[in-house]
């Protein structure tokens, strides 16, 4: 039970951390088979795919274009994309000579199988394409290019009040803000700032409001903003201070040196007072529209992702020729290292142009140099390489993570130099026991939340990970042994043995959900942007 349990908590978890986003595929092609006596082809594109690995089913199809060898359908396809998924795509293409829906009597003039991830890596993908017999459909290409979906506009706001009221009997009011979107039936909240405690002149803290939450994107629609104070002292309640209504257009005037100002109005209290005036007066010191970028933004607009893993060799894994060790390769020619690796980096390699993913052994003696080391090309590459180095290795120890941290981390510390969001550097690290350097390890990570690098460690076998959560840093910021805090959480630790039974699929949505949010907090923390615009006008 506590098994079933474990693994519906950590699949729930994904689903709400995942990184989900919509994106439109706009599809063309040049020098398709021509299949019609008299004319052209009229071409026409469907786009299939798959999601249980064996079965394709279709999604949706373009327009037909009529008479013409290089079509550029107007039709969009728009699908969901998943970071953590392997999404397979097929497109097809058929020259339509009759109304009807099945295809089966349609000329079929090439077809091209790719990931979603290939794609929106690439912003603009183009292939040959090919046959069902996979031999070139003559000359034709197809090209595939891809924009997220959005709007990524977030507003930057600097606020501050001064004479507000006072709700509080003992002290001072401890106000708050809260900014509400209108919708047709009500009034949603989009943001609420921080409390600030005892004090009639409060000065909030920097916030950003997504566009999209605030207005919708209108500049000229209502926006309310609530002044509010909390009741620490007694049953937590809330008084209104006062309310004011605007809008962006409005609020985009304000600056330092001009601030957009709002008297609070409380409609209870102006009933009841003559001469009341306001309840406080709100000052916006700042309000700017700015560009957040997303990850699809920073992979798109030519951000690389580089691969690299690390596997334990050390002598707790057991001799690999016994059945009972961990890295023995079963009939089946699979053991949980190569299971992590596969899942793992069949997502990572789409993200990465030369294809090419140093791969070490740690813990490992090896003749002459007693080391292991190699740089191998995609994800087969490395599966080949630990294939090959294993009957030749000897195990030995200790379990030491801090040399590779720090061996990639140099390589990210370097990337920094480039001073935009060119590169990301993703470390694997697959063990099967406790840590012997585990304060070094510390400070390695410590030292490398500065830099673009994240850490995904999976543990295999049924070792005590305590340490492994320990530094996955979800109960808390990760201290090194200085008391120096991660300047962010880059660890994700994921035991195996959570997985043996799921799909591959499900490994790699766990490891990989945190992924996208650690890229896009790098970047927006140093303000770096894209190399080049991911989409440009």
């Amino acid at each position: 039970i506590s098994y079933v349990l474990s693994i519906t908590h950590c699949l729930v978890f994904t689903m709400a951390a995942q990184c989900m986003t919509k994106v439109e595929l706009t599809v063309s092609c040049e020098n398709l088979l021509d299949m019609d006596i008299g004319s052209k082809s009229d071409p026409l594109c469907v786009l299939l795919m798959n999601s249980s690995g064996s079965q394709w089913f279709e999604v949706a199809r373009t327009e037909r274009v009529q008479n013409c060898l290089s079509p550029k359908f107007a039709k969009k396809f728009v699908v969901d994309y998943y970071f953590e998924l392997v999404q397979k795509l097929m497109f097809r293409i058929y020259d339509i000579d009759n109304k009807t829906v099945d295809l089966s009597d349609d000329d079929f003039l090439g077809e091209l199988e790719c990931t979603l991830g290939q794609i929106v890596s690439s912003q603009k993908l183009t292939r040959p394409l090919v046959l069902k017999n996979k031999k070139p459909a003559g000359k034709g290409t197809i090209t595939i290019s891809a924009e997220e979906i959005k709007d990524n506009r977030v507003v930057n706001f600097e606020v501050e009040a001064r004479k507000l009221d006072n709700k509080d009997f003992f002290g001072k009011s401890d106000p708050y803000l809260e900014f509400y979107k209108q919708t047709e039936t009500a009034w949603q909240l989009a943001h609420r700032t921080e409390v600030v405690k005892n004090n009639l002149n409060p000065t909030w803290r920097p916030f950003q409001i997504p566009l999209q939450s605030l207005c919708g994107g209108d500049m000229d629609k209502p926006i309310k903003v609530s002044g509010l104070c909390y009741d620490y002292d007694n049953d937590g309640s809330h008084d209104l201070i006062g309310i004011f209504e605007t809008n962006m257009t409005r609020l985009l005037q304000a600056s330092r040196a001009s601030p957009a100002e709002f008297e609070c109005v409380n409609s209870k209290k102006k009933q009841k007072k003559k001469n009341y005036k306001n309840s406080g007066v709100v000052s916006v010191k700042v309000c700017q529209v700015v560009r957040r970028y997303t990850f699809l933004d920073y992979i798109m607009g030519g951000c690389q992702i580089n691969f690299t893993v690390g596997v334990d060799f050390t002598g707790s894994n057991g001799d690999p020729r016994s059945p009972d060790s961990l890295h023995y390769i079963s009939p089946q020619g699979i053991n949980e290292y190569l299971a992590a690796i596969w899942a793992v980096g069949m997502v990572i390699q789409d993200y990465d142009s030369d294809k090419m993913f140093p791969a070490f052994g740690f813990g490992a003696q090896i003749p002459p140099t007693w080391q292991v080391k190699t740089q191998r090309r995609g994800i087969e590459g490395i599966v080949e390489a630990y294939r090959i180095c294993l009957p030749q290795v000897k195990l030995y120890g200790p379990t030491n993570f801090s040399p590779i941290i720090n061996h990639v981390a140099r390589f990210a510390a370097q990337a920094t130099q480039q001073k935009t969001a060119s590169q990301y550097f993703v470390l694997l690290i697959i063990t099967d026991g406790v840590i012997t350097d585990l304060d070094q390890t510390r400070s390695a990570i410590v030292s490398a939340s500065k830099l673009p690098m994240s850490i995904i460690i999976v543990g295999v076998g049924g070792a005590d990970f305590s340490a492994m959560e320990f530094l996955d840093g979800d109960d808390g910021r990760l201290r090194a042994p200085s008391g120096e805090p991660a300047t962010r959480d880059i660890v994700q630790f994921v035991p195996f043995r959570k997985f043996q039974n799921a799909p591959r699929e499900a490994l790699a949505q766990c490891v990989l959900a945190e992924l996208p949010q650690q890229v896009v907090s790098y970047f927006s923390l140093l303000k770096l942007q894209p190399p080049r615009d991911p989409n440009p006008s």
